[in-house]
């Protein structure tokens, strides 16, 4: 059995951390950073419009109940996954991205909640761990 990979390696590899503060669009340059929230004010961070494989961004919350919300914004309805939040493991405590556009980090996300993207070439997938049930939102 032959193994197909599709994408490339990140740039960074994950050893970059970036401190955002204000709305930025995300390039493929970008991808394997992580980058650090933290929230004065409401603000967007748009992820590629080109998808290419393999592209990948992490996120985390660098503060307690940030002053604005923050979205992370794909331009179309393509992010799927899970957003998980670690009270129990009530279903009623999971956040579905069932082709959603955006993902809300709101102003209840705790320092360390974290969300990442992955990009397959023509959508991204999600996943995220919060401490408070309305730390994430989809739209």
């Amino acid at each position: 059995m032959t193994k197909v990979r599709i994408g490339s390696r990140g740039m960074h590899s994950g050893n970059t951390i970036e401190y955002m503060t204000t709305a930025t669009t995300l390039d493929a340059q970008d991808s394997g950073k992580v980058f650090s929230l933290h929230a004065a004010a409401l603000y967007s961070i748009t992820l590629p419009t080109t998808l290419i494989a393999g592209l990948h961004y992490m996120f985390y919350v660098e503060e307690d109940t940030p002053t604005g919300a923050i979205t992370i914004a794909a331009g179309s309805a393509i992010i799927y996954g899970n957003l998980s939040i670690q009270s129990d493991t009530d279903e009623s405590n999971r956040v579905a991205c069932a082709g959603g556009s955006n993902v809300v980090i709101g102003i209840a996300a705790k320092k360390g909640d974290s969300v990442e993207f992955i990009c397959d070439g023509s959508s991204w997938y999600v996943r995220g761990f919060g401490q408070v049930q309305t730390s994430f939102t989809v739209s």
